[in-house]
């Protein structure tokens, strides 16, 4: 640290225990993201393509979760030590963390695409194939990544001295706009949009004479689609200040501390984020419930 970097600065009674907080979120859902990550590389059962589309997501979430932690531990070693400072990774962070939650969002539209494309065109079994699916989580990758270029080009994320944060200030521009349309109401709407699709699909299956299987498996796929939403909408309502804050600027300047208070439910949210991942995964509890408690190999001898 340069001395001439570093100045003082007021620090709320609430801003050290808020801290401590999200730092324990943060950690407690990287952890999370990271055992699950693990867990569907090392375990056979879970080599399927619906479960490598589970593992890109525990792995965005848990480059969520990293950007995240290091930024909650940056925040409240500023705010333990009363200082402003912006460290050389402050704006880094800021920036990638635009294109990770871009990712993170669109990995929960890629798991209900595929479950629809299972119902709605099962003979198209490409469609289906881990090869296929690889290449979309691969472009949903670079398209993340290059949705982060107006950011870039306009250097519009700065430190934040009053949140302690590097973020683009909220206000009403095209960058604000784009921000909530791209990273947040597009995925989310496309995610509800095949959900009502697949719902009115098989109610009309259901009119027709259609054979028991396929609606079962029909109703198999509404069904994890149906928890994909839950999870996403979970995180849309948890993270409703954040929204309200984006609305707010629009209109007039947030307040204060807007950022600070914003990301106590985003943080919260993405711990409840991963605890519903694993609720909602089968062979995900399967699994670590098969490693906590190993099926016992004894062998019984017999008399001779």
């Amino acid at each position: 640290m340069s001395s001439n970097n570093i100045s003082t600065t007021y620090i709320e009674p609430w801003f050290i225990p808020i801290d401590i907080i999200l730092i324990i979120c943060t950690s407690l859902g990287t952890g999370l993201a990271l055992i699950f990550l693990l867990i569907i590389i090392f375990d056979k059962t879970c080599h399927t393509v619906p479960m490598m589309l589970v593992a890109n997501s525990c792995l965005a979430e848990l480059a969520f979760g990293s950007i995240m932690l290091s930024s909650a531990v940056f925040t409240f070693q500023n705010d333990l030590q009363k200082i402003q400072y912006q460290d050389s990774l402050c704006i880094i962070r800021g920036f990638l963390g635009y294109g990770v939650t871009f990712h993170k969002n669109f990995s929960y539209f890629l798991q209900a695409t595929y479950r629809y494309i299972t119902v709605i065109y099962p003979n198209r079994l490409s469609w289906q194939t881990a090869r296929f699916q690889g290449i979309l989580i691969s472009l949903i990758w670079i398209v993340g990544i290059l949705c982060t270029v107006p950011y870039l080009l306009t250097n519009s994320i700065e430190y934040r001295i009053n949140d302690q944060i590097c973020q683009m200030p909220l206000q009403l521009n095209f960058l604000t706009v784009y921000n909530a349309l791209v990273v947040y109401m597009i995925p989310v709407s496309l995610i509800m949009f095949i959900y009502f699709k697949l719902v009115r699909y098989i109610r009309e299956m259901n009119k027709n004479i259609t054979p028991i299987a396929t609606v079962n498996r029909a109703q198999r796929q509404l069904k994890m689609i149906r928890r994909i939403v839950i999870l996403v909408n979970g995180v849309a309502t948890v993270g409703f200040p954040y929204a309200l804050f984006v609305f707010w600027s629009f209109f007039a300047t947030p307040p204060k501390y807007h950022f600070r208070i914003a990301y106590i439910f985003v943080d919260a949210a993405f711990a409840f984020v991963m605890f519903a991942l694993f609720k909602f995964t089968e062979p995900l509890k399967a699994s670590l419930i098969k490693l906590i408690k190993p099926t016992s190999n004894r062998v019984i001898p017999t008399m001779t």
